[in-house]
């Protein structure tokens, strides 16, 4: 009975999380059309209204006021190392003045004029409101949830994932994946019947989620089998004289048969490992595997967008099922591999057919000019 082929346990597409949309955006224009209608349709006086919306707007700019000069009593000691000596840099780190100050002077000068008729004095209002935002700033109510800090690390490209992914492609990537072609070329040469399936003349880096990198690929699966070493790059860099980049070729065993692969493992991520083993670093295992995704995401992103790495590499992200199956990561990498040839086969089943690009021995024949057929010397023939 023929055994179906295995396929990953989690498609890349649900194991990696796609950058977020604007649709907390359209919620928040949502139910503010819903509160607007529902103060409409409640039949509430204007003035009222009007009043005490203007002095919402108030107590939001005072928040921002208050939050400005508790932040500025810190950074004035830290004027030379943070903001080159220069106060008025520091305030504009800790005030929006372009935004805050417009608004506070138009929603206090709204609120003024609406404020006649009322019998509390606009002290009092100042007064009650700078409270209760000191109150919520020194209860910390208002810090931002984890959704927003990962929203917003990720908008500012400030995540760790994106620092490894960059240092991982400008240090390593950019340098290696031109030249993985040509090592191929020349190992296919000389080797003629191993690497017989161009499709897959590629890197696999290998993307494990868990971030446990094995230095021996044999260690990880049996099915894996070293091979041989390419053509090493040598280049100075970095101060270093002849520094070696080079790329091990594996055959992987699927049943009765091998297929070759350069394959390694993402280096980047042992540091996301170390980093979640060291106190130090306070980086849980949750981090972990959020950077570990961001990771692959931004380094698919860059490499996508990368014309001299096109059609070099292969990324392979998984989650690693645990002890019980033995040859996981080989089934993985051989998915990958069928993937590849099916891939190429499609590509070449759509490429239109031009006859005009393969000509035959008469055509070829009519195409020649007997004027530049080879002439006798002497015009008399002999």
């Amino acid at each position: 009975m023929s055994q179906e082929p295995w396929r990953p346990s989690h498609a890349t597409t649900l194991l990696i999380p796609r950058a977020r949309g604007g649709r907390a955006r359209v919620a928040t224009f949502l139910l503010l059309a819903l509160c607007a209608t529902a103060l409409y349709l409640a039949g509430e006086p204007l003035l009222p209204a009007a009043r005490s919306l203007t002095f919402h707007f108030v107590a939001l700019e005072i928040r921002a006021l208050l939050k400005g000069l508790c932040y500025l009593a810190e950074e004035i000691f830290h004027l030379q190392s943070r903001h080159h000596g220069s106060f008025w840099r520091a305030l504009s780190a800790c005030f929006s003045l372009h935004w805050h100050g417009p608004m506070l002077l138009v929603c206090g000068s709204a609120y003024v004029a609406l404020l006649h008729g009322d019998e509390q004095p606009l002290g009092l209002h100042l007064g009650l409101a700078s409270l209760c935002e000191l109150l919520i700033l020194a209860l910390g109510l208002q810090k931002p949830s984890a959704v927003e800090m990962s929203e917003m690390s990720e908008r500012s490209k400030q995540n760790v994932a994106h620092g490894l992914a960059w240092s991982y492609y400008v240090g390593y990537l950019k340098i290696v994946l031109p030249r993985v072609k040509k090592a191929m070329e020349e190992f296919s040469r000389a080797n003629p019947n191993v690497l017989a399936c161009r499709e897959t003349w590629k890197l696999h880096i290998l993307v494990p989620l868990s971030c446990d990198v094995y230095d021996d690929l044999e260690k990880a699966d049996s099915n894996i089998q070293y091979l041989t070493d390419l053509t090493e790059t040598t280049l100075t860099r970095a101060g270093t004289k002849k520094r070696v980049y080079k790329h091990s070729l594996y055959m992987i065993r699927d049943e009765d048969k091998l297929w070759p692969c350069a394959v390694e493992y993402a280096t980047p991520l042992q540091s996301l490992y170390a980093m979640s083993q060291d106190e130090c670093a306070a980086f849980s295992r949750e981090d972990r595997l959020e950077q570990a995704k961001l990771f692959y995401r931004t380094l698919e992103e860059i490499l996508k967008g990368s014309k001299e790495c096109a059609g070099t590499y292969r990324l392979i992200a998984y989650q690693e099922l645990g002890e019980a199956e033995t040859h996981s990561l080989s089934r993985e990498i051989l998915w990958h591999l069928r993937e590849q040839r099916q891939e190429y086969a499609v590509y070449e089943e759509n490429q239109p057919h031009n006859p005009s690009a393969t000509l035959s021995s008469t055509e070829l024949d009519l195409q020649i000019s007997y004027s530049d057929l080879p002439q006798p010397l002497r015009s008399d023939g002999f």
